[in-house]
């Protein structure tokens, strides 16, 4: 693959992180605060966005490392539940933005997970 190509593709992945963490904030700050009427257009967003970092933006050097911290990120869910303050529960709103990035990330991490399963699986080396 040209190398032009192989950097565009990348800069589609990049850029699909960067949008998808700005709707996972802004998403999990509206959810949080109880308007949460577009919760499921923005799930399919982050779901696709995910996809498409999956394919283009993880190589095979990054996969080991992609996959413990998507671990991470998901087994760190609902921590921030109990931290309330008085007026505006900022322990639902982290909840709730570490929540929807963990969707970003999921789809993502199956795909990194196929390609190395791929990778150990294939005849070779």
């Amino acid at each position: 693959m040209a190398k032009g190509k192989t950097n565009t593709l990348s800069m589609i992945g990049f850029w699909a992180f960067i949008v998808g963490l700005i709707i996972a904030v802004v998403v999990g700050i509206v959810a949080a605060l109880g308007m949460s009427g577009f919760m499921t257009a923005a799930i399919i967003i982050l779901i696709i966005l995910g996809l498409i970092i999956g394919f283009l933006n993880i190589t095979a050097k990054e996969i080991l490392l992609f996959l413990v911290a998507t671990i991470a990120l998901i087994v760190a869910g609902g921590v921030f539940a109990p931290l309330a303050t008085p007026g505006i529960n900022i322990g639902n709103i982290l909840d709730s933005i570490l929540k929807l990035i963990a969707t970003l990330m999921a789809p993502a991490a199956i795909v990194a997970a196929i390609k190395a399963l791929w990778a150990v699986g294939k005849p070779g080396d």
